[in-house]
């Protein structure tokens, strides 16, 4: 695959001493995601599989508002069935487990705001960097009042712990960097933007140098002991919300930057 011929104005790729930078370059949306934008990350994640000319991948939102949003809410207008729902979370799924697998170390640089899918992107990274402006969490409750599946509950308790998991869902809050890197959402805060880049990239040579097979032993080796559901498992909860009465009047409510009147149905 020739990843520099794939190149996209919404998610660029450059390789370079060995340390792969991915840029999500949607800075007028937050830097949301595209389904386009999914299947480019997982295509960059399977390449560094193969190519061991890439040694390290550093994740970083254009911009200075935010790292990633998550999904660009435009992309559910287009769910008719609940066939698209299972769909839609079976491609996150896939993505985010692409990324945490990935053979190679995976650094998130976090600017700014990290929701939602973003926040799953960086939680599925190896080292997650942020700055002082930095603000993370799953605001779902308050906006779509869509779920997680079941893959991205299991990495998130697996990372934070099971009532972390359900005070950040069940309040919809974002927390900022000082909370976050004490239950283990960031592995340590810089200043600003500035330090973030120069740290990221001082982190990116380090582990660029260190022994592969190291490393990529040492991912496998905690891959393996936290056991995970099968996406399979949670297709209920996924149906329960997005087909519901609720999860449309969100998404009408969000679009039309409104509240949402929740009935639970």
């Amino acid at each position: 695959m020739d990843l520099e011929a794939q190149e996209s104005d919404d998610l660029l790729f450059k390789l370079e001493d060995g340390i792969g930078r991915i840029i999500f370059n949607r800075p007028q949306a937050r830097n949301a995601f595209t389904f386009a934008m999914y299947e480019r990350l997982a295509a960059i994640c399977e390449e560094a599989n193969s190519d061991h000319a890439i040694k390290v991948l550093v994740l970083r939102g254009a911009g200075d508002k935010a790292f990633a949003s998550g999904t660009d809410i435009n992309q559910f207008r287009e769910f008719k069935t609940p066939q698209d729902a299972l769909d839609y979370e079976n491609r996150i799924d896939r993505v985010l487990s692409t990324l945490e697998q990935c053979r190679v170390p995976t650094i998130a640089a976090i600017n700014g705001f990290c929701t939602g899918g973003g926040a799953g992107i960086a939680a599925a990274c190896d080292l997650r960097i942020g700055t002082s402006s930095t603000k993370i969490g799953f605001p779902i409750a308050r906006t779509l009042g869509n779920c997680l599946s079941m893959s991205n509950v299991s990495r998130l308790t697996a990372l934070i712990g099971a009532a972390r998991v359900k005070d950040l869902i069940f309040t919809a809050r974002l927390i900022e960097a000082a909370e976050a890197a004490g239950v283990g959402l960031l592995t340590e805060v810089v200043e600003d933007i500035a330090a973030l880049d120069r740290r990221a990239d001082e982190v990116a040579r380090l582990l660029a140098g260190h022994a592969p097979l190291t490393l990529t032993a040492t991912k496998q080796a905690v891959a393996r002991l936290q056991q995970r559901l099968t996406r399979e498992e949670g297709q209920d909860l996924i149906l329960m919300c997005y087909t519901s009465q609720d999860f449309r009047e969100g998404l009408d409510a969000f679009l039309n930057k409104r509240a949402p009147q929740w009935r639970g149905q």
